[in-house]
């Protein structure tokens, strides 16, 4: 089994980057090839099993670990063929500050994996600002802000970086935005995340890593909480198995002499 993605090292960028040397492409070229690519691992994503684990930790005013919740699911094929979340590490809970439902973390799946395909590019404006290197990958950095929002939408309003030699997005930061403002996930305080991708079978980036960081604000006082979502694994699910068919009824033997049939 490989060992689960390690913690990555979550650097935080200025609103005012340093001026930004021109890319070898235009940036509406990278911006294109990119999202082409987008669009083909949200399409080969469901076919890909993993496991899960999802982690959420309280920390007291001195940073230190205070409370934590711990989930680990594994997407597999059920025997009835449906794709399923199968739960292998039951949920542990020693959170004080807030109180955790299952169905508050089902919420996380809401989050979307790849938010510029090319069906959502016209929904944003993408500025290219620099280049930077990202896990030893060269990388060039969009900003990335929604053109206009309304109430039934979530927008990522950040940064994504995009490999310089094969155009793919390799990580994003972001907060989810509509017209209300930031957009929660249940009753989770989380609306800005980091998220790290991984090259899978040498020719996909899925996401491999997720972390947001927020501050609660109690009468108590201020306790800070993370969220890391990591994904380990990626495997091919098997196919689905077709129900066998009924045995088909033997048709009555032609008369002597009459030519076989010929296939439409």
């Amino acid at each position: 089994m490989a060992p689960p993605p390690p913690d990555h090292d979550v650097r935080r960028m200025g609103n005012t980057p340093e001026p930004a040397e021109p890319p070898s492409l235009p940036p509406e070229q990278i911006i294109q090839k990119f999202a082409a690519k987008e669009d083909e691992f949200v399409a080969v994503r469901p076919t890909y099993g993993a496991r899960k684990t999802i982690r959420i930790d309280e920390f007291d005013r001195q940073g230190k670990l205070a409370g934590q919740f711990l989930m680990v699911s594994e997407t597999i094929r059920a025997a009835d063929g449906r794709i399923v979340s199968k739960v292998i590490e039951h949920p542990q809970s020693t959170l004080h500050v807030f109180a955790l439902e299952p169905e508050d973390v089902k919420e996380l799946e809401r989050i979307p994996q790849f938010p510029l395909n090319s069906g959502q590019l016209a929904k944003y404006d993408l500025k290219y600002i620099g280049q930077e290197t990202i896990d030893e990958i060269e990388t060039y950095i969009f900003k990335v802000t929604p053109k206009a929002l309304d109430r039934t939408h979530a927008y990522l309003d950040g940064i994504v970086w995009v490999d310089t030699k094969y155009l793919e997005v390799v990580k994003t930061y972001g907060r989810w935005v509509n017209e209300l403002g930031d957009v929660k996930f249940a009753t989770m305080p989380f609306s800005t995340f980091e998220t790290y991708r991984e090259n899978v079978d040498g020719k996909y980036w899925f996401p491999n890593y997720e972390r947001a960081d927020e501050t609660l604000h109690l009468k108590d006082g201020d306790f800070p909480v993370r969220l890391v979502i990591k994904w380990s694994d990626f495997k091919p699910l098997p196919a689905a198995i077709s129900a066998p068919s009924a045995t088909p009824v033997a048709a009555p033997s032609p008369p002597a002499g009459t030519p076989p049939s010929v296939p439409q």
